[in-house]
C-alpha cells in the first residue's frame, strides 16, 4: 500500500530529488523497477531523453487501490510512517518523489497491473494534475515521461546535447548491469539497440558492458566477514588504466560513487603486483547491515555514508588480496625499444644545455647546466619526446587504408562516443564505422600510427579514440606515447644522451603528456646549506640566482615611498 509521508518523517529526508536531466529520470525510474522486484528492465530514450524516456519492467505493479498516490509528492509504499524507518533503508527508492518530480518536470503517463490483479490502472499526471483510469496491459510497471523541461525553457537550453547525455545515459545502465548481473537489461536509443544482456554471472555483465576480452582477464571475489559481504570480479593485474573510471561500487545494491577509500582498498590489495599510478577494473558489491548504512546524504542518493568505512575498506582490501592470491599472475618481460633520434636543433629555446653525469636506478638521469644539478625522469622525458614527435607527424600523410578493415566488439558507452565523434576522428584520419550488434569496423588509420610497433596496437587507439576523455586526440597519442617510452632498467649512458637531446628539442619539455614533471632543480646553495657549508659556496648561483634577480627586478618596480 502506498501511503503519505506524516510531515515530521518528510522533514528528515533533507534531499529531495530534483529532475534536471534525462538521466536523473532513467535512474528513479529504473531503481522503482528493481524495488519492485522486476527480472526484466527495458529502457528506451528518445531525443537524448528529452522527447521521450520509457522504463518497462515485469515487477510487482502498483495495486489499484493506491495507484492515485503513485505521482503524489511523499507518497510511497518503501518507507514505513515512522521516524526510525529513515535509519534501516532497504530499498533504492525511499523519498516518495521520483515519479511526483518527474511529473514536474514533463509529462508522465503510467501504466501498472499486480499479476493477480485484473485490469491494470493508467496514471496521468503533469505538475499537479493527476488523472487515473482503468486500462488493460501485462504485469508489470510501464512509466514514460514525454516533453522534459518543455514548459521550463530556461532549464532546456542548459541541457548537454543529446548524444552527449545518451552516452551518460549509457554508462549508467551499464553500471546498472555490472551490479546487477541476474536480470534482462535492455536499453534503446531512438529504436537502436544500444546495450544488451541476459541474465549472468559477473564476468557476464563486465563482457556485456566491457567485452568478452576485458571479461577473459577478471578474478572472481567472494567473501562474508564481520557481517560485511564482498562479492564481484576485480581484473588481473595486467589489465590496468590510468585512471579510475572502470572501478564500479555498489551498497546494498545501490551503484555508488565510491569514496576514495573503498578506491584505496581495492589498489592496497593487489600491492606490488599494480604498476604505480594504475588503477584495475573491479566491480565489487558490498552488503553490510541496513542500520551501519545510510544513503540519505545525497539528492540522486549515489553516495552512502557507512558506519564502518574503516572497517568495510579492510575487508575489501583482504577479498582482493585473497582471490589474487588464488591464481598465477605472472607476465611477460617487454621487449626493449630504443628511444628516438632528436631532431637536428633545439626549438625550445628556454630548456637550457644540459651535461648528463650519471644515472640512477636506471631510471632517473642527473645532469648538470646553469650551475645547478638537473633530475630527468628518463620515461616522462621519452614520453614526452614521442607524443610530439607523433603530434607533428599525424596530420603530415594522408591516413592508410588496412587491407581487411578489423572488426572490433565495442561497449555501449564506445558505441555512444562513436557515434558522437564519428566525424572529428574522421578529419584525423581515424575512420571506425558502427557495423551493428556491438560490433565496428576500423577502416583507416593515420599514417604516423600504423607505423608503430606496439601491443594491441588498434585496441589501444580505439579505447583511447572512444574513452570518455574531453580530447580523444590528445588521450591515443599519449597512450601510444607511453607505451614505447623507456621503463626503469632499460636506460644506459647512450640512450640517456639522446633523451637529453630529444628533450631539449621539444616545445614543451616541462611534462610528460599526462602532466607528469619531466626535471627537477636542485641549486649547490640548497646543497650546501643542507650540508652545513658557509663561504664561498654560499654565493647564489643558478636557480638561486635567478630567483635573487627577480627579486631585485620586482622591487625596482615597486614606487618609492619617502
Amino acid at each position: 500500500m502506498i501511503h503519505i509521508l506524516p510531515p515530521e518523517v518528510a522533514r528528515l529526508i533533507a534531499a529531495g530529488e530534483v529532475v534536471s536531466r534525462p538521466l536523473d529520470v532513467v535512474r528513479e525510474l529504473v531503481d522503482n523497477a528493481l524495488d519492485a522486484g522486476a527480472g526484466r528492465i527495458e529502457i528506451e530514450v528518445e531525443g537524448g531523453g528529452l522527447s521521450m524516456v520509457r522504463v518497462r519492467d515485469n515487477g510487482s505493479g502498483i495495486g489499484s487501490e493506491s495507484v492515485e498516490l503513485a505521482a503524489v509528492r511523499h507518497a510511497t509504499s518503501k518507507l514505513e510512517p515512522r521516524a526510525d524507518a529513515v535509519e534501516n533503508v532497504t530499498t533504492l527508492g525511499f523519498r516518495g518523489e521520483a515519479l511526483w518530480a518527474a511529473a514536474q518536470a514533463g509529462e508522465l503517463h503510467l501504466m501498472t497491473r499486480p499479476a493477480q490483479q485484473v485490469g491494470a490502472s493508467e496514471v496521468w499526471a503533469q505538475g499537479e494534475s493527476v488523472r487515473v483510469g482503468r486500462a488493460a496491459a501485462p504485469a508489470g510497471t510501464t512509466v514514460t515521461v514525454r516533453g522534459l523541461f518543455a514548459h521550463l525553457p530556461a532549464r532546456l537550453r542548459t541541457q548537454a546535447p543529446p548524444a552527449a547525455e545518451v552516452r551518460e545515459i549509457t554508462a549508467l545502465v551499464g553500471r546498472y548491469v555490472l551490479h546487477h548481473p541476474g536480470l534482462h537489461w535492455r536499453l534503446t536509443v531512438d529504436g537502436d539497440p544500444k546495450l544488451t544482456h541476459a541474465p549472468a554471472d559477473h564476468r557476464g555483465a563486465v563482457a556485456s558492458v566491457y567485452g568478452p576480452l576485458n571479461a577473459n582477464r577478471v578474478l572472481k571475489v567472494e567473501t562474508t566477514e564481520d557481517s560485511v559481504s564482498v562479492r564481484g570480479v576485480i581484473s588481473r593485474p595486467e589489465l590496468t588504466r590510468a585512471r579510475r573510471d572502470r572501478m564500479h561500487f555498489s551498497v546494498n545494491g545501490r551503484p555508488i560513487l565510491a569514496p576514495p577509500e573503498l578506491e584505496k582498498a581495492v589498489i592496497d590489495g593487489y600491492a606490488e603486483l599494480l604498476p604505480a599510478g594504475s588503477a584495475p577494473l573491479c566491480v565489487l558489491d558490498l552488503t553490510v547491515a541496513p542500520g551501519d548504512h545510510n544513503p540519505n546524504v545525497h539528492p540522486a542518493k549515489q553516495v552512502v555514508a557507512l558506519a564502518d568505512l574503516g572497517g568495510v575498506a579492510e575487508r575489501v582490501r583482504e577479498a582482493v588480496a585473497a582471490a589474487l592470491a588464488q591464481h598465477p599472475l605472472a607476465r611477460a618481460a617487454p621487449a626493449l625499444i630504443a628511444p628516438p633520434e632528436p631532431s637536428g636543433s633545439p626549438r625550445n629555446g628556454s630548456f637550457p644545455e644540459l651535461t648528463l653525469v650519471g644515472i640512477y636506478q636506471e631510471l632517473y638521469l642527473l645532469a648538470q647546466g646553469e650551475g645547478d644539478l638537473w633530475v630527468i625522469d628518463a620515461h616522462a622525458a621519452h614520453e614526452r619526446a614521442l607524443y610530439e614527435r607523433l603530434t607533428r607527424e599525424l596530420l603530415a600523410a594522408p591516413p592508410v587504408e588496412l587491407p581487411e578493415p578489423e572488426l572490433l566488439h565495442l561497449n555501449a558507452q564506445q558505441l555512444a562516443a562513436l557515434h558522437e565523434r564519428a566525424a572529428e576522428l574522421q578529419g584525423w584520419g581515424l575512420e571506425i564505422e558502427d557495423f551493428g550488434a556491438g560490433l565496428a569496423r576500423l577502416r583507416t588509420l593515420p599514417a604516423a600510427l600504423a607505423a608503430l610497433k606496439i601491443p594491441r596496437l588498434h585496441e589501444q587507439i580505439v579505447e583511447g579514440a572512444l574513452g570518455d576523455g574531453p580530447d580523444p586526440r590528445r588521450d591515443v597519442l599519449a597512450n601510444l606515447a607511453c607505451a614505447p617510452a623507456l621503463k626503469a632498467g632499460m636506460l644506459d649512458h647512450g640512450r640517456g644522451e639522446l633523451v637529453l637531446a630529444a628533450l631539449a628539442a621539444c616545445e614543451h619539455p616541462w611534462a610528460c603528456p599526462h602532466g607528469r614533471p619531466t626535471t627537477l632543480r636542485l641549486s649547490e646553495r640548497d646543497l650546501a646549506h643542507s650540508f652545513g657549508r658557509r663561504g664561498v659556496r654560499d654565493i647564489a648561483r643558478g636557480r638561486d640566482a635567478d630567483k635573487k634577480d627577480a627579486d631585485r627586478k620586482m622591487m625596482a618596480k615597486e614606487p618609492q615611498r619617502n
